[in-house]
């Protein structure tokens, strides 16, 4: 097994942990490494405040001769886990008095002052209960097109001249059907494209590229070094590789030759459905600010009475996205609440998962924090690298 150990505080034993199921955790990791599901695993574990287990198991790149162990601090995108990010700054906004979770996006976004969208409030973004259309592949309906899709077709049938002024947003809620899947309000239905329009709304509102609001209001008060929606060289040469085209991606950032190439960043959409990379350390700091309150060793990022809005159970719709047939999806503000057979945790956990994958979750009874990233070697979805390792982390606890 190739396993490189990290920094911690403590020992598990000082904090009520058996030290003995972290071996059940890294051989479960090289389990499904050995299955060809994952390419590796770097993880971070926290309680009471102290980081007991922390490490990586497995290759950072996906070459067969390439052996290199990834490391407790190597880089990935964490994909959807942006989303809880973006989630914290709206409440920062909230918190000021600049807006509130009520607020009709339409009256800070006029491309949403129109009907059917004139009525969606932050609030139903911030919990995908929107009606807008969810993700590809949450629904069997190979017709079904996207927001980004018809963002690029849009941009493409542009004039140069007409490029200059181009509306994306505009693009975006013109061209799917009636504007919505279902009514508002009805059903939970996983909208990444929701959180790019609060992106849209945290840049009016701040008047700030919203990366940079995220980064001076979360990340750098955290000390949160290893996360940006733009990698330096230093943090792609840590990057973990799981094929040609990251590869391609990696070395351009460290040789600055890298040009946005996609229509999200070629437009300066917001990337805020996706597109923070991180380290599981650096979603430990996140998870156990969020954990405390709102304040990270006096550092705070938000109040109390707003972390509990954004932890506690806000609706609880039918579910049917992934072919999952749920009465009720618990969901807080930006925070998943689900909970059922498939988990160990304490009533009252929050999490969010990123595709590709990665996992954070808080659990306040435990005071518990883990955060993992598990890059998948080939395409699909493997519940025994995200549920089955949540089971075998609280596992542990005395």
């Amino acid at each position: 097994m190739l396993y490189t150990q990290g920094k911690t505080d403590c020992k598990p034993s000082e904090i009520g942990y058996d030290e003995k199921r972290l071996d059940v955790l890294n051989n479960h990791f090289q389990r499904i490494i050995d299955d060809g599901e994952i390419q590796c695993a770097t993880y971070c574990i926290s309680r009471k405040g102290k980081i007991f287990a922390h490490g990586g198991v497995g290759k950072k790149s996906f070459r067969k001769d390439d052996n290199t162990p990834v490391q407790p601090d190597s880089v990935r995108f964490v994909a959807s886990i942006t989303k809880v990010f973006t989630a914290v700054a709206i409440m920062k906004l909230v918190e000021d008095g600049v807006t509130r979770l009520d607020v009709p996006v339409g009256e800070i976004l006029p491309q949403f002052n129109t009907p059917p969208y004139n009525g969606v409030t932050l609030f139903q973004l911030l919990t995908h209960t929107s009606g807008m259309h969810a993700d590809g592949g949450c629904f069997d309906n190979k017709y079904q097109t996207n927001y980004w899709k018809m963002i690029d077709d849009a941009y493409k049938l542009c004039s140069p001249g007409q490029k200059k002024d181009f509306d994306w947003l505009a693009a975006a809620l013109g061209t799917i059907g009636s504007g919505f899947r279902v009514k508002p309000d009805t059903e939970w239905a996983y909208c990444s494209f929701g959180f790019v329009v609060l992106g849209a709304v945290i840049e009016k509102l701040s008047g700030r590229r919203v990366q940079e609001f995220i980064d001076d209001n979360i990340c750098k008060p955290l000390g949160m070094k290893d996360t940006a929606f733009n990698i330096t060289a230093e943090m792609a040469k840590r990057y973990i590789v799981s094929d040609e085209e990251l590869e391609k991606y990696v070395n351009d950032k460290i040789n600055g030759t890298y040009k946005p190439h996609w229509i999200g960043e070629i437009l300066n959409i917001p990337p805020t459905g996706g597109g923070l990379e991180s380290t599981a350390y650096d979603l430990s700091l996140f998870g156990n600010m969020v954990l405390s309150g709102g304040t990270l060793n006096g550092t705070r990022i938000l109040g109390r009475k707003a972390v509990e809005k954004m932890t506690n159970i806000a609706t609880a719709f039918p579910n049917y996205c992934w072919n999952a047939k749920e009465k009720e999806r618990f969901y807080g503000v930006g925070f998943d609440m689900r909970n059922g057979p498939a988990f160990t945790f304490s009533q009252g956990t929050f999490m969010h998962e990123g595709s590709g994958a990665c996992s954070l979750y808080i659990d306040p009874k435990e005071e518990l924090v883990a955060a993992w990233i598990v890059p998948f070697a080939k395409e699909g979805w493997f519940s025994r690298a995200l549920f089955s390792v949540q089971n075998i982390i609280w596992s542990g606890l005395i």
